[in-house]
């Protein structure tokens, strides 16, 4: 089962998203700032962190390329998630592996989460795709 991180501070997306994904089969772990996201990810390790990117503490930027540039975290999938506007003046800018707008459409999100947690896409601390393990 691959296990997502979701990271948000507002909490009727962070539940629903939740929900959502749970009811797809997968592992949650939630975070509201991008501090608390990259301590969790670095001590839970997901195959995927969807990350909003206005956050408090830390905003979601930051969080990413910190996830990014730390060799233990590098690999971890990130989708980053905004509103419009803020997404398309950061998205040149971020080394996420993939950007959504919100609103977002739940079968375009659910199948963003599918293709960055299937089995050929999943890598593992050596940077080896599982099914090269």
């Amino acid at each position: 089962m691959a296990r997502v991180l979701i990271v948000d501070d507002d909490p009727a997306i962070l539940n629903m998203l939740d929900e959502l994904l749970q009811d797809e089969s997968y592992e949650t772990l939630l975070a509201t700032d991008g501090d608390a996201a990259v301590t969790i990810a670095r001590e839970r390790m997901p195959d995927l962190i969807l990350m909003d990117l206005m956050l408090p503490i830390m905003d979601g930027a930051t969080a990413i390329r910190r996830l990014k540039q730390d060799p233990d975290t590098s690999s971890i999938h990130i989708i980053a998630m905004s509103a419009g506007a803020n997404l398309r003046m950061h998205a040149d800018q971020l080394p996420a592996d993939s950007v959504i707008g919100k609103p977002f459409d739940l079968n375009t999100l659910l199948a963003g989460v599918a293709l960055h947690t299937s089995p050929q896409r999943v890598t593992t601390a050596n940077g080896r795709s599982a099914d090269e393990s």
